[in-house]
């Protein structure tokens, strides 16, 4: 063995941050329509309370669905979910 990752974890591990860079710009992107919800309609800061739960849920969401990278699987095996 030369020492090198396995392919199938390095795919796991890009997977991973590509998953969890999506689930932190989901919050950042529900808060930002609702910052601007709030200043084109006048009503702060009740979009924004809304656009930090709905970014919040997304986040949760993706992050459920990330689980399923790193569930126990044997080596050499390749999901097609």
């Amino acid at each position: 063995m030369t020492g090198e990752p396995d392919r199938d974890e390095v795919r796991r591990g890009i997977s991973a941050y590509q998953g969890a860079l999506e689930a932190i710009f989901a919050i950042i992107i529900g808060i930002g329509a609702g910052f601007w919800a709030d200043r084109h309609f006048g009503t702060a800061p009740r979009w924004m309370i809304v656009g930090t739960v709905l970014g919040f849920g997304s986040f949760v969401l993706r992050l459920w669905r990330m689980r399923k990278l790193f569930e126990d699987a044997p080596p050499g095996t390749k999901r097609n979910d």
